[in-house]
């Protein structure tokens, strides 16, 4: 088969522009996972301060597992797509409740911690294991490693481990928004039915 100058010319020019593609992609990934970025919005900084004190920050091994780390997947397409999809939150930021109150943001959190959960439920909690290797959790109870071998078989991380990292919430199946409410009336100062009204807004 015979190529002309300019069919050769195109590949290359498209073979350039894709690894250029490609290497913005990684780097936009890269940018958009840091916790840097995540907390530019001041209702992700509410929810960055008890990061701040968990031991994914602050680890006696010294590997600080960033946001993107934690929440988006593993490989430049995925990752990609992640952030497409999160663009809901930016959205929601933009047009929804007033997240940045932070009332109103301790009101909307369980609702965001679930959906957490959910996507790593689906993804058999991925990311988790970038870092944790559960045939080499030994932890400091006698019981662990067994724990992890037996009784973890065939369960993903979040389905033990959640509330690590965020503020507590309880487990979905138990969570009772009237208690969850109430809490945060009390926490906050506010007088009774007010988290109600705030919510529905």
């Amino acid at each position: 088969m015979f190529v002309t100058r300019h069919v050769l010319f195109a590949l290359v020019i498209g073979g350039l522009a894709g690894i250029a593609f490609i290497l913005f992609l990684i780097e936009f990934d890269h940018f958009t996972s840091s916790e840097e970025f995540c907390t530019t919005c001041h209702s992700m900084e509410l929810v960055a301060e008890p990061y701040r004190k968990s031991a994914h920050y602050m680890p006696a091994s010294g590997v600080r597992a960033s946001c993107g780390d934690c929440h988006v997947s593993e490989g430049v397409l995925a990752a990609t797509w992640d952030h497409f999809i999160g663009g809901k939150d930016l959205f929601n930021q933009i047009f929804g409740p007033d997240y940045d109150d932070p009332v109103i943001n301790a009101l909307h959190l369980p609702d965001a911690a679930f959906a957490a959960r959910r996507w790593f439920k689906e993804r058999a909690s991925a990311t988790c294991k970038r870092c944790h290797v559960k045939a080499a959790i030994y932890g400091v109870r006698p019981a662990t490693l067994q724990i992890h071998q037996e009784e973890a078989k065939g369960k993903s991380c979040i389905e033990c481990h959640y509330n690590l990292v965020h503020r507590p919430v309880p487990d979905e199946r138990t969570f009772k928004r009237d208690k969850w409410h109430r809490m945060i009336e009390q926490e906050y100062g506010l007088e009774p039915g007010r988290a109600d009204v705030l919510f529905a807004k």
